[in-house]
């Protein structure tokens, strides 16, 4: 798998990131296994986590296969502090004091003394901007991670930290943005993107798959078996099946049987190769599912293909 620069930084990663998401809840730690060792296999290196993603159970799941199924060495390890369940609801909470509190309860729950990149996950209006980022120069300073970012910002408040942090010498600049972007979603385009650019920011899109509709598997329906079917995802996924995306999915379909490619490929494809894009997170459920990604590495959509699913999808 070909590696990619993380912005304007000397990190490099594989373009396209493995995400764990459902890790320790839905994917259990043979499914977990069998994806982190193909993945690695096949050239992949970097891994996406979250201190919020299964209240811990992602982090404690790649902790148990670091040294076992992969070596450390192998893997860019990247997890996010700012988004929990504490008390069985969704809070976020970026305070300098919370978020290193959360590192280091992820350090212990990977098994490691470091981190790769660490990513505030969300933006808080009620904690001042920087505080937040004085918990990333803390991070990199006591050697917690070697790399920061931020996570869902809008272009504005990502413009705004990274500029923060590059006003005075010695605090940690930002090496990425993670945010939702896919052919489903390019609202990320107007301002997120050129901001990234400017500053030398990293894009790593997560749903670059569209929430799992651009496979094409709810073209007639939801089965049974996915995610748009579960308690956990249903509102998440539903809120792409609509009509507009109805005209996506089948563009891509349409560009897919001529290539010959699966409708996963092309969707993927696509964002990969965008402007300002580092690496797609793809957080594939089963072995099976990141299987069918693992190929598009040797592939490149053709002008006229990009073209054609720019315009349908930039209505």
């Amino acid at each position: 798998m070909q590696q990619r620069t993380l912005g304007s930084t000397g990190l490099q990663v594989s373009r396209l990131g493995l995400g764990t998401l459902t890790w320790g809840r839905d994917t259990d730690e043979y499914e977990a296994r069998e994806m982190l060792t193909s993945f690695v296999a096949a050239g992949g290196s970097l891994l996406d986590t979250a201190a919020g993603y299964g209240d811990g159970a992602s982090e404690e799941l790649i902790g148990s296969l670091l040294g076992d199924a992969v070596s450390r060495d192998d893997v860019v390890i990247a997890t996010k502090a700012g988004i929990s369940r504490r008390r069985g609801e969704r809070e976020t909470n970026v305070s300098r004091g919370r978020l290193v509190a959360e590192l280091d309860a992820s350090l212990r729950r990977l098994g490691v003394d470091h981190v790769d990149l660490w990513q505030v996950h969300t933006w808080v209006d009620e904690t001042p901007l920087e505080e937040t980022l004085s918990a990333l120069d803390y991070a990199v300073t006591t050697g917690r991670a070697s790399y920061v970012g931020v996570s869902n910002y809008t272009g504005w408040q990502t413009a705004q930290a990274a500029t923060w942090q590059r006003a005075v010498p010695g605090r940690a600049t930002l090496a990425s943005t993670q945010v939702e972007y896919s052919l489903l979603n390019r609202s990320v385009e107007a301002e997120i993107v050129p901001a990234a650019q400017a500053l030398g920011l990293g894009v790593l899109p997560w749903s670059p798959l569209g929430r799992g509709v651009l496979t094409g598997k709810y073209r007639t329906g939801t089965p049974a078996d996915s995610r748009a079917a579960s308690a956990h995802f249903s509102g998440f996924v539903g809120a792409y099946l609509n009509e507009r995306s109805h005209r996506i999915v089948e563009a891509v379909c349409r560009a897919a049987d001529g290539l010959g490619w699966s409708p996963i490929e092309v969707a993927l494809t696509w964002v990969r190769d965008r402007p300002g894009v580092a690496a797609p997170i793809v957080g594939a459920r089963t072995a099976a599912q990141l299987k069918a990604v693992l190929g598009t590495d040797e592939l490149e959509l053709p002008p006229a293909i990009t073209d054609a699913l720019d315009d349908v999808s930039g209505e």
